[in-house]
């Protein structure tokens, strides 16, 4: 007797959540894997062996198009020809680790943070190991969830960060013909309706030290003779941010004009910005012209001649137990300064954080007319960082 055909129903397709093979009739079985992907397949009989073929993922193959394709396979049997032989050249479809390899290397060239790119790869790995080595086209929906469930509540931020990236790796790997249909990382319509929304807002603020304590604290570098001593100090010189400090090199410096011109490449919106140097910051650059001044050096180098590590400025705060601030701090701790210490112009002191608020007055003020009173205001801030005012 002929064992029945199609037993399955759209509704009890989905509703299949245990581990293992379920049949369909006719040799179709929907496989359902521990990882929680399910994917079609075919068994049959070939030449006296059981043979196996695979019909691809339930979220792309319907349970009619698995049937078709059954049918399809089962006649190719009738007619003697073995399916899987047909397959002489069989559609490599790449895991989700190598499109997410792939994806991180092409975005490299536009990321001006270098830790940027290790910040994507980290998350990836680290997050999506259970189907980092999986075929792209069989993550699906509940891979995803079972990933950020874990950390939605506890690590919000890290968790929303993963699904961006999760969504960007699977859309790429669509663009590329390895997925089809929607993105199961989508998060509008899709995620939104079983992940729970945040409704509380929170801003982050880099911790600072209060200006009036900046005079001690660079007094208490002096003696240190490490680079990343002398690199802090000088962003402190010229309230610039961390990446823009470790990425200078020589050929950026015109000591005669004493300026140091940070191309836009490296700024975060992407203009070139000119930093009037005031003596202090020239005594560091001096300091460190020791080593050499090739234009392609970096200013503040390892002892291998590579740019210091980001992490080689906060590892001081650290270790000389500053608890109260963070390298980032410190142009906040120039901005307070300025607004409450002095009487420059307030697009003045935002042009020499290279800040872009929409006013054309500001924006002028990143120009070179308006160089020497910027020029006027950091030599205001470092008199006043080395004690020399109140």
């Amino acid at each position: 007797m002929a064992r029945a055909r199609d037993r399955l129903t759209v509704k009890s397709v989905e509703a299949l959540k245990s581990p293992g093979l379920h049949a369909d009739g006719g040799g179709l079985y929907l496989n359902v894997k521990k990882s929680g992907a399910r994917s079609w397949c075919c068994i049959f009989q070939w030449q006296g062996k059981r043979r196996e073929a695979g019909l691809g993922p339930l979220h792309i193959v319907s349970l009619q198009d698995a049937r078709d394709k059954r049918d399809q396979l089962r006649r190719l049997v009738r007619d003697g020809i073995d399916p899987l032989a047909e397959k002489t050249a069989p559609k490599s479809v790449p895991t989700f680790g190598a499109v997410a390899t792939a994806l991180v290397d092409t975005l490299e060239a536009g990321w001006v943070n270098p830790k940027h790119r290790q910040q994507w790869r980290n998350t990836l790995e680290t997050y999506c190991e259970p189907f980092w080595n999986r075929p792209v086209d069989e993550v699906g929906t509940a891979d995803i969830v079972d990933v950020l469930k874990p950390i939605w509540i506890e690590k919000r931020e890290t968790a929303t960060r993963l699904r961006s990236r999760i969504e960007r790796v699977l859309d790429a790997a669509k663009v590329n013909g390895h997925l089809t249909g929607d993105n199961p990382a989508r998060w509008r319509g899709h995620l939104q309706a079983i992940l729970p929304i945040n409704t509380r807002t929170k801003t982050n603020h880099h911790a600072a030290l209060p200006y009036d304590q900046v005079p001690d604290f660079v007094k208490g570098l002096g003696p240190r003779l490490s680079t990343a001593a002398r690199a802090l100090e000088f962003l402190i010189y010229t309230a610039a941010r961390t990446g823009e400090v470790l990425g200078a090199v020589w050929g950026e410096v015109d000591m005669a004009a004493k300026t140091w011109t940070v191309p836009a490449s490296r700024m975060k919106m992407k203009r070139e910005h000119v930093v009037p140097l005031t003596e202090p910051a020239l005594v560091v650059f001096r300091a460190m012209a020791i080593a050499g001044t090739k234009p392609d050096a970096p200013i503040f180098p390892t002892p291998k001649g590579k740019p210091l590590s980001n992490m080689a400025m906060p590892m001081l705060l650290r270790r000389m137990e500053c608890d109260g601030g963070t390298v980032h701090g410190f142009r906040s701790a120039f901005r307070d300064w300025a607004g409450d210490k002095t009487a420059f112009p307030r697009e003045v002191a935002e042009a020499a954080l290279a800040h872009i608020v929409g006013s054309a007055v500001e924006q002028a003020y990143r120009r070179g007319s308006a160089l020497e009173k910027r020029r006027e205001l950091m030599e205001a801030w470092s008199e006043f960082v080395v004690g020399e005012v109140d």
